[in-house]
C-alpha cells in the first residue's frame, strides 16, 4: 500500500457471522463484482462482533451519522458513502466504483480509528514477504492488523479473520456460528444471552412447577378478582402487539429496531424463524395470543355451566405457549448465537399468562 501504480477503490464491510444478510453479501453479492475490477478494488471485512471490529464500527456509524436505533449490518463505507443490507450493497457498490476510478480512485474511508487500521496495514506489508498463502501476522498491541493485498480478480469474497476480526476480502471462508463452541456463541453477546439464560430458566420452572402442581391437584377453583381478570387480556394485546410486529418484519423483511441489546434481525432471518420453513413465528404468535384472547372472552362471557367445563383450556394453551418459548428461547444463545429481546419479551409475556390462567380462574359476567 504505497503509491500506487494504478487507480484503486477501497472500500470498509462491517459484518457479523451470525447476519445471514451479511453472508448473502459476502458469497453472492461481491463475487462477481470483485471479478469485475479485479485488482482495482479491495475490500476490508470487519468482524462487530469482536471487541476492537466493535470499536471500529460505533466510530464509523457516528461518523456517517447513523442513529442508534437504525445501526445494523452488513454495512459498507466507501469514501463518504454509507451502503446497507444484501440489497444495497451489490446494487450501488458498481456505480460508486465507476465514479471512484473515473475520478482518480477511492482511498480508505476517514473514519476514527481507520488512520490507525491502515498504518498497521502498511506496516505488515513492508514486513512481511508477498506470499499469498502466508498466514497474517497477529499484533496484539493493535486492535485491528490484517495483512493486506490487492484482491486478484478471481478471488471469491470471504475473509480471513485474525483475533480482532478485521481481514482482507478474498483469503478464506468467514466464520459461521456452526464454527463456534457453545462458550464461544455465548460470549457473542454476554449481556442478551444472559438474560435469555435468565429467562429461560424462569419459563422452564414455570413449566415444571405448574405441570406437576396440575396434575396432582387439578385447576385452582378460585375466580380472579378485580386486576387479576383484567391483566390477562391487557398482556395478551401486549404480547400480540409484540408479536405482530414481528410478523411484520419476518413477511416484509423489514430490520427490525433492536436496541442496544441482542440482534433481532440475525434471529429472524435465521432459518429458525419459521416453523416447518412455512409459517413465520411471529404469525404463529399472533395466533397464539388470538385463541387466548378468545378463550378469555368465552370464559368471561360464556353461561357459567359451560365456561366450567372449559376452564382447563386457557391454562392449556398458555402451558403449550411456554413449552414453545423454551424451544425458541434455547436456540437463542445455543444455536443462532443471537438474542431477539423482542422474542424474549413475548416469552415473557407467555410466563405470566400461564402463572395468570392457571392460579385464578376467569369468573363468567
Amino acid at each position: 500500500m504505497h503509491a500506487q501504480d494504478q487507480t484503486v477503490v477501497r472500500a470498509v464491510l462491517f459484518y457479523s457471522p451470525t447476519c445471514p444478510h451479511c453472508h448473502k453479501v459476502i458469497q453472492e453479492g461481491l463475487p462477481p463484482i470483485v471479478e469485475q475490477y479485479g485488482d482495482q478494488l479491495q475490500i476490508l471485512l470487519i468482524n462487530t462482533q469482536t471487541q476492537g471490529g466493535s470499536e471500529l464500527y460505533v466510530a464509523a456509524a457516528e461518523w456517517g451519522g447513523i442513529p442508534e436505533n437504525q445501526r445494523g449490518v452488513p454495512l459498507m463505507v466507501v469514501g463518504d458513502d454509507l451502503l446497507f443490507g444484501s440489497v444495497e450493497i451489490p446494487a450501488k457498490l458498481p456505480g460508486i466504483v465507476e465514479e471512484g476510478l473515473s475520478n482518480g480512485g477511492i482511498d480508505w474511508p476517514a473514519f476514527p480509528g481507520m488512520e490507525e487500521v491502515v498504518a498497521e496495514l502498511e506496516a505488515q506489508q513492508e514486513q512481511q514477504p508477498e506470499d499469498p498463502a502466508e498466514e497474517p501476522t497477529e499484533n496484539p498491541a493493535t486492535s485491528a492488523a490484517p495483512t493486506v493485498t490487492t484482491v486478484p480478480a478471481t478471488a471469491t469474497p470471504a475473509p480471513a479473520t485474525n483475533n480482532d476480526g478485521i481481514a482482507l476480502i478474498g483469503e478464506s471462508t468467514p466464520q459461521t456460528v456452526a464454527d463456534l463452541s457453545i462458550a464461544e456463541r455465548l460470549m457473542v453477546d454476554p449481556v442478551g444471552n444472559a438474560i435469555a439464560l435468565i429467562v429461560l430458566a424462569l419459563l422452564i420452572i414455570s413449566a415444571i412447577w405448574i405441570a406437576v402442581s396440575w396434575i396432582r391437584f387439578g385447576l385452582p377453583e378460585q375466580a380472579g378478582m378485580g386486576w387479576q381478570v383484567w391483566i390477562v387480556p391487557a398482556l395478551t394485546l401486549i404480547g400480540m402487539g409484540v408479536a405482530s410486529y414481528l410478523a411484520f418484519v419476518e413477511t416484509t423483511a423489514s430490520e427490525a429496531v433492536c436496541g442496544p441489546v441482542g440482534d433481532c434481525n440475525a434471529v429472524q432471518n435465521s432459518p429458525y424463524a419459521k416453523l416447518f420453513g412455512v409459517l413465520h413465528i411471529g404469525v404463529l404468535g399472533v395466533i397464539g395470543y388470538l385463541v387466548i384472547l378468545a378463550l378469555w372472552l368465552w370464559q368471561r362471557l360464556g353461561p357459567e355451566a359451560s365456561t366450567r367445563k372449559t376452564a382447563w383450556m386457557l391454562p392449556a394453551v398458555s402451558l403449550f405457549g411456554v413449552l414453545f418459548s423454551i424451544y425458541l428461547t434455547f436456540l437463542e444463545p445455543f444455536v443462532i448465537a443471537a438474542v431477539c429481546m423482542w422474542c424474549i419479551t413475548s416469552a415473557v409475556i407467555m410466563m405470566l399468562l400461564l402463572w395468570l390462567t392457571y392460579l385464578w380462574r376467569v369468573p363468567s359476567r
